[in-house]
């Protein structure tokens, strides 16, 4: 499923996408059951932090050799394109906290980078560590697209 041709990638940037992903995110329960992938709800959430933490240059990963030969080509399908993230995607394992738990707190966080996110945007000056040299707007497509992904994933 595309997204409509005349509708961009809304903005993390935007009061009202935010509070949609909010109200999103608050529709997550502690039960919450993934229509794909091997996460549970506690991991999904603690999953979605690592990426607010790369844009705002609190993580730092090294770029592999994947992403130095094939981060640009990726970007045009996972960033430039309209399209959303497809489901069972490959996740860097810097990006996977198996032991997660506390729904609340887990969820809260979440919220809170968003908020930060929404004033703010990205903040590094670091390459992707995946995608390599993104522009502010890049980020800020690539956490709405990474996060609805992952919403979509929970069914809300």
């Amino acid at each position: 499923m595309a997204y409509p041709r005349d509708m961009s990638i809304p903005s993390l940037r935007d009061a009202d996408a935010c509070a949609n992903m909010v109200q999103r995110l608050h529709s997550l329960q502690p039960d919450s059951k993934p229509q794909w992938g091997k996460m549970n709800v506690c991991q999904m959430l603690a999953h979605c932090q690592y990426p607010f933490k790369t844009a705002f240059g609190e993580m730092v990963s090294k770029r592999a050799l994947i992403g130095i030969l094939l981060g640009r080509f990726a970007k045009r399908k996972f960033i430039d394109s309209d399209a959303p993230f497809g489901k069972n995607s490959p996740t860097d394992p810097n990006f996977l906290d198996r032991n997660a738990n506390g729904f609340e707190e887990q969820r809260q966080a979440v919220i809170d980078l968003l908020h930060r996110f929404q004033t703010s945007g990205a903040s590094t000056k670091r390459p992707h560590p995946f995608f390599g040299a993104l522009t502010a707007n890049d980020w800020d497509r690539l956490m709405w697209k990474h996060l609805d992904h992952h919403l979509r994933q929970f069914g809300v």
